[in-house]
């Protein structure tokens, strides 16, 4: 029967390859680079042009416009994010804190601040947004419904960006914007 040899032998090999190593850097593998970090998608700052209920649909409507170029789009959100949304637009406060304002209050007592928030991208009709957190020096980042980041983004008072591809994607309002209404 075969025994496996157990003790002060087994150390033997792998200190003679790692002398010969030491003494042959050559032979060492050749070193690679880390693979570069992906690169940020080319992106701009946006202002919260206002809320307006489409007359079509009758579904609110946030229209926000690139502080770089002009240009604009609209996206249809929820009744519930639009009111949100809306608050912290007028500068009025609601009669009982809204979920947002629960978020940012947690955040708040758990030394997490909201440095920016980002719509990613637009597929099948439907947006995408990330919501980045700073923890005591570390990013993190949340897959949110744009509506939600926004609101967070006005509370906070953090920088709304989008990638340039959904200003691509997204269907461009011409002209002068309604004035904002819920």
């Amino acid at each position: 029967m075969a025994r496996l040899a157990r003790g002060p032998h087994i150390g033997l090999p792998i200190l003679i390859i790692a002398a010969a190593l030491v003494a042959a850097p050559e032979r060492l593998p050749a070193q690679t680079q880390a693979p570069a970090a992906p690169q940020e998608a080319p992106r701009q700052e946006v202002g919260i042009v206002g809320l307006f209920l489409d007359s079509a649909s009758l579904q609110p409507t946030v229209v926000l416009q690139g502080k770089r170029d002009r240009r604009s789009f609209g996206m249809a959100i929820g009744a519930a994010e639009a009111t949100g949304i809306v608050y912290p637009l007028e500068n009025r406060v609601p009669p009982r804190p809204l979920t947002h304002d629960l978020f940012l209050t947690l955040f708040g007592r758990l030394k997490v601040t909201v440095t920016r928030v980002v719509i990613t991208d637009l597929k099948d009709g439907i947006y995408y947004a990330t919501v980045f957190l700073d923890a005591g020096g570390k990013e993190m980042q949340l897959d949110a419904r744009p509506s939600d980041a926004i609101a967070l983004a006005i509370r906070a008072k953090a920088p709304v960006l989008v990638e340039d591809r959904v200003f691509d994607k997204s269907e461009l309002l011409p002209g002068p914007h309604p004035a904002p209404r819920v």
